[in-house]
């Protein structure tokens, strides 16, 4: 059985591994290892997301942020950004560290439960959510990314038709004052959603998300 990514210590056996690939111009190298969301290389959803994603400037938040190609490749592309990174699993992080020294960028790296580790307000996050953790983990998310974005902020979120795009657009709306598709390819949908500090916060947690992979 492979081992659940969305975890704190991950304990399946180590099989490191590396492997470079070109984002925004740039051609950045990756280490990678068992135990965490796609080891064998950049997946599909981020490389969407990060294509979607607007100008960075301010601060940004890399959330569940893996071994870390959005953080990095963001830091890389804009490096007057405050780019800040985090993931429950600190094998994640760690390689996210080690991944920001080897392709020279200096992101702030932490672990932790979704927003544990992270304080303050963000111009944008961008978060491909560990669909396996759950619907409430992941709508959690959603509202706590609403909660740290500063007015007018940017929420981007990946997540594939099937696995509950729909509905997690559905909810998102009643998070924000707008939230619209802004990408379909491959069977996944960018959403932006884009902060109101007048918005009231609804807590309703939505449809059902697929408990499959991301």
């Amino acid at each position: 059985m492979t081992e659940h990514y969305y975890a704190q210590n991950p304990t399946s056996a180590h099989h490191l591994q590396s492997f470079s690939v070109e984002i925004f111009g740039n051609r950045l190298t990756f280490s990678t290892d068992s135990g965490v969301f796609s080891r064998d290389g950049l997946d599909a959803g981020t490389r969407i997301l990060l294509n979607s994603l607007e100008s960075v400037s301010g601060r940004f938040l890399d959330l569940a942020c893996g071994w870390g190609p959005v953080g990095i490749a963001v830091a890389k592309k804009y490096p007057a950004a405050q780019v800040v990174m985090t993931d429950i699993n600190h094998r994640a992080t760690d390689l996210a560290r080690q991944n920001a020294r080897t392709n020279g960028v200096s992101p702030e790296i932490v672990s932790g439960d979704g927003f544990e580790a992270v304080s303050g307000l963000f111009n944008a996050i961008a978060v491909n959510p560990p669909i396996r953790a759950g619907k409430q983990v992941i709508y959690d998310l959603f509202l706590h990314s609403r909660e740290h974005l500063l007015p007018g902020g940017r929420l981007y979120v990946v997540i594939r038709k099937q696995q509950g795009a729909p509905s997690a657009l559905k909810y998102l709306q009643t998070l924000f004052r707008e939230a619209n598709v802004v990408e379909r390819s491959g069977g996944y949908w960018v959403i932006r959603s884009v902060q109101d500090d007048a918005l009231p916060v609804d807590k309703r947690s939505g449809d059902n998300l697929s408990q499959e992979s991301s």
